[in-house]
């Protein structure tokens, strides 16, 4: 019994302890095909020009927008029919530019989406079909052919008085609106090595996946070449079959490791701070200085029976004031929690924020980069 109840002390206590901890750092770990990417396996840009017609009389005005009547004209002549010469006016149509990604491995036959963007003075594409676009990679080769029916996000009205425009009425979508005519050629699995691009670069990242790798293969076959890229021989078992050693590689989680870095937006006031900036021993004050102006004029009139005119005369009261707070004391190696706790000790906003962290900086107090957007 008294062998039981020690354990059982023991077990308390030590369940006690864990709870009363303090809790450990998280260290998040994500999978290699979450941090970079295979070469090769990669989309490809795509652009074309065509006509979208239908429109409710939203499209073009020929008279101001030449190409499109231009482009109008050739097509019909492809069809047989000459109008040059002719005076065409019709606001059903509208010139375009067409734009698509063509995805990795994407085989001829299949399909892709579209999007459709205005390139004149067309005030809407709603309700719009687009005609055969070819669309054109940059070695100027045709990939894909686009064609069908717009999906508009937007919206847009008008009367004599008042008009209403919601969202891009000039920009639409066309799911599933390209066919896929040329692929890409890409013998993967004829590889001998396939290189790892890192998403962010970085020296223990890259030499992390590489660890990783070769701890599951059981063998050297990664490799770090740089801080973005990391070799990967293909095993003996897996000659020919790159695809199966790249899906078992991708699943493995990785710890990231990031560089101590402040982004700041000053056009809208964002600061994004990651979480291994330090800071140095600094005291640090900031001071408001108010000025208001108010304008209350007055009327003047003159007596009665007077010869005088009734005036308005200025009266403009001007204060200024100046919120003079003491200085917040930061010490050495504060977490990122502590550095933000005590920056918003002293109640100011993120514009006054981004002042202090670059003045931070250039007294050489704090241990991060400043990346200004």
């Amino acid at each position: 019994m008294f062998r039981m109840s020690r354990a059982a002390c023991m077990a308390i206590a030590m369940l006690v302890a864990a709870i009363g901890a303090p809790d450990a750092p998280a260290h998040a770990t994500s999978r290699i095909k979450d941090l970079a990417n295979f070469e090769g396996v990669r989309q490809n840009q795509l652009i074309g020009y065509g006509l979208v017609v239908g429109l409710n009389g939203t499209g073009d005005t020929l008279n101001n927008i030449p190409f499109t009547k231009q482009s109008l004209q050739a097509m019909l002549e492809r069809m047989g029919v000459n109008i040059r010469g002719s005076t065409i006016r019709t606001g059903n149509v509208a010139a375009v530019m067409v734009t698509g990604n063509l995805p990795a491995f994407g085989t001829q036959g299949t399909r892709m989406d579209v999007t459709v963007s205005a390139l004149g003075d067309s005030k809407s594409l709603q309700g719009g079909t687009l005609l055969v676009t070819p669309l054109l990679g940059a070695d100027g080769n045709v990939y894909a052919v686009a064609q069908g029916s717009l999906a508009i996000g937007g919206f847009s009205a008008e009367g004599a008085g008042a008009s209403v425009t919601r969202g891009v009425p000039t920009v639409g979508r066309i799911a599933n609106g390209a066919i896929i005519e040329r692929e890409i050629e890409f013998a993967l699995n004829r590889m001998p090595n396939v290189r790892l691009a890192l998403r962010n670069s970085d020296f223990t990242t890259a030499k992390r996946i590489a660890a990783a790798v070769n701890d599951y293969l059981g063998a050297k076959t990664a490799e770090p070449i740089d801080p973005s890229t990391v070799q990967l021989s293909i095993p003996a078992e897996f000659k020919g079959n790159a695809v199966a050693l790249l899906t078992e590689i991708e699943q493995l989680q990785v710890e990231p490791d990031l560089s101590a870095k402040i982004i700041i937006d000053e056009r809208s006031g964002i600061i994004v701070m990651g979480r291994d900036v330090r800071v140095a021993t600094v005291a640090v004050a900031q001071g408001n200085l108010t000025v208001s102006i108010s304008e209350s004029p007055q009327v003047s009139q003159p007596q009665p029976f007077a010869r005088g005119r009734t005036v308005v005369t200025p009266n403009t009261k001007v204060g200024v004031q100046e919120d003079g707070r003491k200085l917040a004391l930061v010490k050495a190696g504060v977490s990122l929690q502590q550095l933000v706790d005590g920056l918003n000790g002293l109640g100011i906003g993120p514009r006054d924020l981004i002042g202090i962290l670059q003045a931070i900086k250039a007294a050489g107090a704090i241990q991060a980069d400043i990346e200004v957007m």
